[in-house]
């Protein structure tokens, strides 16, 4: 095991197995058994709001619905997609802030462009992290920007706005952030680096493991997008808390 997979290892421990309540997260990294790319979101709730919803692929969409929408009480913050695409471009966000970086993109202006016009999300006192990412395979080998909007610590009306352009990451391993560091009141915003992840096996041993090292309480669903080199169409393997 290289020095890496043990930060890697020491990462999913410490900040998702052993952490009650990372919230939601995402996760950008590389197959270890071949030229393939992955994207990994979850969503996590402790309100009967945030649980009552799964996840729903359409095509190449990841869309979030709720299970019983009788009792949607905050569309605009639960209800969203998560995962889109343009050609060459895959993008994945915790709210509907995916849907303005598709649309900035395809106007041909940038993802920095986008996520200027966004705030953190309007849910105080926990003023939740918008987090983001965009894997652009238009050229080779590649390129991943990941964004976090977050609350300034002095003012929560005020939005840090940070941008990381990590490395490609290696075979095996992949870049990711939450939207919690843990549980709390309110709940403490995700801080510091990007966390080194594991990315091992298949896309359902990469959901399996994801989904296992959730806390079984507020985790609600899950999603690998598994992207091939190639011009082969990405594919959505999921797993939800709740079924209709």
């Amino acid at each position: 095991m290289t020095q890496a997979d043990q930060i890697a290892d020491r990462n999913m421990n410490s900040h998702l197995r052993e952490n009650r309540y990372p919230g939601r997260g995402l996760v950008i990294g590389r197959a270890s058994g071949e030229d393939a790319w992955l994207i990994v979101y979850w969503i996590m709730g402790r309100s009967p709001n945030s649980q009552n919803r799964r996840f729903v692929a359409d095509g190449t969409t990841l869309r979030t619905e709720p299970v019983d929408a009788a009792r949607v009480t905050s569309p605009s913050l639960v209800i969203y997609e998560a995962m889109l695409e343009l050609p060459g471009i895959y993008l994945v966000g915790n709210g509907d802030q995916t849907r303005t970086l598709y649309e900035t993109l395809r106007a041909g202006s940038t993802f920095d462009d986008a996520l200027a016009t966004r705030e953190r999300e309007p849910d105080p006192p926990n003023y939740t992290p918008r987090i983001s990412a965009m894997v652009d395979l238009r050229q080779q080998p590649g390129a991943v920007t990941i964004s976090l909007l977050k609350a300034n610590p002095a003012n929560p009306d005020l939005t840090d706005r940070l941008t990381y352009r990590p490395a490609v990451p290696p075979a095996g391993l992949g870049v990711g952030l939450t939207t919690y560091m843990g549980d709390g009141s309110p709940l403490p915003g995700f801080r510091g680096d990007l966390l080194l992840l594991p990315c091992q096996g298949s896309a359902a041993h990469v959901l399996d493991t994801y989904w296992q090292a959730l806390d079984a309480e507020y985790r609600v669903a899950l999603a690998v997008k598994w992207i091939r080199a190639g011009n082969e169409p990405s594919q959505i393997l999921l797993r939800n808390r709740f079924a209709r």
